[in-house]
């Protein structure tokens, strides 16, 4: 598996982004906050460390490309100290964990991004920069985004705000307005290769490709779903696809028993179940469908799929915000792809 993002030394897909920020580095035109943007598990917040290193280092930079420009060597003082938490003039926010529940909070509060606020007014301890990185800032609550957005108007001299956001449009549009914007796309075939044979060495090539489609692009999204039993229940989705429009009650009750009650086994089959539905439904419009999606989406009209679509998310969503049976939600779930008769 790879390191989490404040210790990963490697990017890839990006050379772009990185670019930009080394350039920006290099010149002299450092904004004081940059929002770092684009799907899940892909490599933004990994950027967001990498480009923090750079700066808290204080070593020149003339592009962010290839092994140059933002790269830090992990032997470096500041490397350890950033992948240890351990640097003075870094601070990162994100949703914490709540103890009186046990479990991890639904959003970011207020008075984490206040503490985000009287640490980017301090003197910065080693005498270059103070850096905040708010990973996941679409989650921050109304009270929490409106301090942030004191911070964004009066930026403290020598102090730099990171926000990562898989959800931007969630944000305030002041805040949005007072960011530098950086998009990251998925990676490339490539890319997501290179990424999934370091990370998975042990696992057949081919089985790395499965992972890879399955998580379009997001080197984090397949991860997940290696540890997560994502292969196999990809193939329980394909089965399930496969057999309509005949699907019995009873065979539901089986795939709900060979997923169980745990948490990830539910939510790593609605995402599959649901992304599947998505990429029938978009390589058909696209006149690019394989066979099995073509068979698939003429089962029914393309109206009729979009209201599929929608109603397993709200079931999901539904199910895994008041801890519902997901055994029953399974069952609920089949019952929506059957066509009407």
């Amino acid at each position: 598996m790879l390191p989490a993002p404040r210790a990963n030394p490697i990017l890839l897909g990006h050379a772009a982004a990185e670019a930009t920020l080394g350039d920006a580095l290099a010149g002299g035109r450092l904004h004081h906050a940059w929002l770092i943007t684009g799907p899940e598990g892909i490599g933004k917040a990994t950027l967001a460390y990498r480009f923090a290193r750079r700066l808290l280092a204080g070593l020149p930079t003339a592009s962010g490309e290839g092994e140059g420009g933002l790269a830090l060597d992990p032997s470096h003082p500041v490397f350890r100290r950033v992948a240890s938490g351990a640097h003075a003039d870094l601070v990162t926010v994100e949703r914490g964990y709540d103890e009186k529940r046990q479990r991890a909070r639904t959003v970011i509060t207020v008075d984490d991004v206040r503490r985000v606020a009287g640490f980017m007014a301090l003197t910065p301890a080693e005498g270059g920069w103070r850096i905040a990185v708010v990973d996941g800032a679409e989650e921050m609550n109304q009270a929490a985004a409106n301090a942030l957005l004191k911070v964004l108007e009066e930026p403290p001299a020598r102090a730099v705000l990171l926000l990562v956001s898989a959800a931007p449009g969630r944000l305030l549009p002041t805040i949005r307005s007072r960011c530098r914007r950086l998009r990251l796309s998925a990676l490339a075939d490539a890319d997501m290769a290179a990424v999934l044979a370091q990370a998975l060495p042990e696992m057949e090539e081919a089985d790395r490709g499965r992972l890879a489609t399955l998580a379009e692009g997001s080197p984090g999204r397949a991860l997940l779903l290696a540890r997560d039993e994502g292969l196999a229940i990809a193939a329980l989705v394909d089965e399930v696809l496969a057999g309509l429009p005949a699907l019995a009650p009873q065979h539901a009750h089986v795939v709900a028993d060979k997923l169980g009650r745990g948490d990830t086994g539910f939510s790593t089959f609605m995402d599959l179940l649901r992304a599947a539905l998505a990429a029938a439904l978009r390589e058909t419009l696209r006149g690019r469908a394989d066979p099995a999606q073509e068979r698939l989406v003429g089962l029914r009209p393309l109206a009729a799929w979009g209201d599929v679509w929608h109603g397993l998310t709200r079931l999901q969503d539904e199910t895994e915000r008041f801890a519902l049976d997901k055994r029953q939600a399974i069952v609920a779930g089949l019952a929506l792809l059957a066509p009407s008769t």
